[in-house]
């Protein structure tokens, strides 16, 4: 659930953590923040992703293309030597989160393999250690898709509402907002980052000042991964090249997110017939399209292949007829 927007703080802190040292496999992370900084109650801890990594043993002897592919649930784009992946979380990043910085020559980190419940292990452990309500925030650095440079995000979280939901409330001159949702971890991740840095060698800060956001104890909220759009209203899961080549090749069981509507389809699809083809959109039922092809076999095919194609990027597949209604084409939306 998104969290009811409340009264704006009148100042916010950004403490960072030093001291904490080399974090190896199977250290007690919890006791080695709550040693290194002084707790309050309200407070919002911010827990770069590699360190917990690495003490819940996420390194591995290897290089960023032997592990990328064993992390990556979809490739979105790629330019050369680097790759945007959806990884098994859900995540949108370059190389799968994947980092070769701040460890050993020849090892990875690799990101936690449930970050929200990484967080929710870290809160618990402070709450007993310290006797503090405090929120736990994982963070990993991410690029942005309309902009230059990369900023911090909260791939996990415990103890927080992720999101604070504005709709249906209206501005000072009485306009009702209806999409506005600001991702409240992301902003507190992206603060934190400020004076963390990455090459100064502190992976956690303090972030004080929004006691408001924090949920009692007990309560953890719905965790970064509620951040995560869903993949079938993702309208950039695929980058603009792949999305071209996807489409020709309809090699993608998954498309590209909801299917657009039949009557959308048919306008798009009419659009695409070419006269000397006479293609003649037949009706709908509301899940079915169907084209019949007209004119010589060469035009047919031209034909067949601009249709697929297009019925596929807008979410739909195609099934041929056969024999006498080979000129046939029905058109399904991909996702029920």
């Amino acid at each position: 659930m998104s969290g009811t927007p409340g009264r704006a703080p009148d100042r916010l802190v950004c403490l960072p953590v030093t001291g904490l040292g080399e974090v190896a496999e199977g250290a007690d992370l919890a006791a080695m923040l709550a040693g290194a900084v002084a707790l309050e109650d309200g407070d919002v801890l911010v827990v770069t992703s590699k360190v917990v990594s690495k003490a819940e043993g996420r390194v591995r002897p290897a290089k960023r293309d032997e592990v990328l592919g064993d992390e990556t649930d979809r490739t979105v784009a790629w330019r050369g030597h680097t790759s945007i992946v959806r990884t098994h979380h859900g995540l949108v990043m370059a190389a799968a989160g994947v980092d070769a910085s701040n460890t050993e020559s020849g090892t990875v980190v690799l990101l936690p393999r449930d970050p929200d419940a990484s967080a929710r292990r870290i809160r618990e452990a402070l709450a007993r250690g310290t006797g503090r309500n405090v929120a736990v925030l994982v963070t990993d650095t991410a690029g942005r898709a309309w902009r230059t440079g990369q900023t911090d995000i909260a791939i996990g979280a415990a103890g927080l509402d992720v999101l604070q939901d504005y709709g249906g409330r209206t501005d000072p001159h009485g306009n009702e907002l209806a999409v506005t949702a600001p991702a409240v971890a992301d902003e507190l991740a992206a603060a934190a980052d400020l004076v963390k840095r990455k090459l100064d060698r502190r992976p956690a800060a303090v972030v004080r000042g929004m006691a408001g956001l924090v949920l009692v104890p007990g309560q953890h909220g719905p965790g970064a991964a509620a951040l995560v759009r869903d993949e079938a209203h993702d309208m950039f899961g695929l980058g603009a090249r792949e999305a071209v080549l996807s489409a020709l090749h309809e090699d993608d069981p998954r498309g590209f997110g909801l299917p657009c509507t039949a009557l959308e389809l048919l306008v798009q699809l009419s659009a695409l017939a070419e006269h000397t083809v006479d293609v003649r959109l037949e009706g709908t039922d509301g899940r079915t399209v169907t084209a019949r092809l007209r004119g010589t076999e060469r035009e047919q095919g031209a034909a067949d292949a601009r249709l697929r194609t297009a019925a596929f990027a807008l979410g739909w597949r195609t099934e041929a007829g056969t024999g006498q209604d080979r000129a046939l084409l029905r058109f399904h939306p991909s996702t029920p």
